[in-house]
């Protein structure tokens, strides 16, 4: 793919960098390869490499899948200015 000056200004203006004229058919040359290799990458057949978040495998920890409360409520009722019934008591926010 050939990058024009008009594009690498554009790309210049858009990184507000500051380029010389020099610096812009410099670049052309430069992001032209670059999109070159690019279209080089979608040429490889990958239709049998697995996708992979990383490059080493980590496996998870895995645990049962419970609903339980923890076994510690009355721990955390106990931390609270006021009960009732073993419930929060709050100010009422809504009228």
């Amino acid at each position: 793919m050939q990058v024009d000056e008009t594009t690498v200004r554009r790309i210049a203006r858009l990184a507000r960098i500051k380029i010389t004229d020099e610096e812009a058919r410099g670049l052309e040359q430069e992001l032209s390869g670059i999109l070159d290799w690019v279209e080089q990458l979608g040429e490889v057949d990958t239709s049998a490499v697995e996708p992979m978040t990383r490059v080493v495998p980590i496996g998870l920890k895995k645990r049962r899948d419970e609903v339980t409360d923890g076994g510690i409520a009355d721990d955390i009722i106990g931390n609270a200015p006021m009960t009732d019934d073993h419930f929060f008591v709050v100010p009422k926010v809504v009228e």
